[in-house]
């Protein structure tokens, strides 16, 4: 054990002192548990390396290095540690995201070096579900993605992200990368979608991030032209029952606050705001 205040790249005999950490907040620490529990804390197997901060020699704060820089349970010293090593090592990760308070401290700190963003959503409301609400009826033509369906989702999962991420996730390696990704949550089941007679994806979603304790709704698209026809809110009620009978007790999504017909929508669902996330995209 360390008996000193430091940081230090955390390495796989450390996995039950990091899940600890991660296990004080299940629901905005369910992307980064997930991946810890299926890969533990082996840089290659992660995706990149977890950097964990020491008060009096215990692991009290994480940061996750990879895709995105995510503080964990992150302390003001422990923000400054890791933006500290960050600078250091280069920017290397193509978002910033995390619970809103310390992801802007880091974002401070390192904009000097890594500005500037290409975009900086400072609150993006956290809502959290633990039950159906009464007053939408889940939509019967939602359904899980089958395997041999990935053409047929495919075009509506790329549309989504560049609507919402504003670059095209077919760009730099041609899209290998999100195309597994989407192909793993098909595969594992966890890809929502409904689908009209022509074959076109009318609505979809994804669980992406899955734990024992909670799961994360993501990917929320309708089709362009079947837009203010009410589908969303019973789109998002199916995907949500799914949710709860099949994965985790809790579910969580996080939302652009100047997204109002999303928000409301959520809450009609039954989600409530429970804290807010930050994200700055490069």
């Amino acid at each position: 054990m360390l008996t000193q205040t430091t940081s230090r790249v955390l390495e796989p005999s450390d996995l039950d002192a990091a899940l600890a950490v991660l296990d004080r907040d299940p629901v905005t620490n369910a992307f980064v548990t997930a991946r810890v529990q299926v890969a533990g804390l082996d840089p290659w197997r992660l995706g990149g390396e977890m950097w964990g901060w020491y008060e009096g020699g215990m692991l009290t704060s994480l940061c996750y290095a990879g895709a995105n820089l995510v503080p964990i349970g992150a302390t003001p010293r422990a923000v400054r540690a890791f933006a500290d090593r960050a600078r250091r090592a280069g920017r290397r990760c193509s978002s910033i995201v995390g619970p809103a308070e310390s992801t802007a401290q880091l974002w401070r700190l390192l904009e000097p070096h890594w500005g500037p963003a290409r975009e900086v959503r400072a609150h993006q409301p956290l809502m959290v579900a633990d039950r159906m609400s009464a007053d939408v009826a889940p939509d019967p033509l939602v359904r899980r993605v089958r395997k041999d369906e990935m053409d047929t989702i495919m075009p509506a999962c790329v549309a989504m992200f560049t609507e919402e991420v504003g670059v095209s996730p077919m760009a730099g390696d041609g899209g290998l990368l999100y195309q597994a990704r989407v192909a793993e949550l098909v595969g594992s089941g966890r890809s929502f979608a409904r689908i009209d007679d022509h074959g076109k994806v009318v609505f979809k979603a994804e669980i992406g991030a899955a734990t024992a304790q909670a799961c994360q709704i993501q990917g929320v698209w309708v089709a362009p032209e079947y837009r203010g026809r009410g589908l969303a809110a019973p789109g998002m009620a199916a995907v949500l029952r799914y949710a709860l009978s099949d994965v985790a007790p809790v579910v969580s999504l996080y939302v652009n606050d100047f997204n109002t017909a999303a928000r409301r929508t959520y809450r009609r669902v039954g989600f409530q705001e429970a804290g807010a996330f930050m994200s700055v995209l490069f």
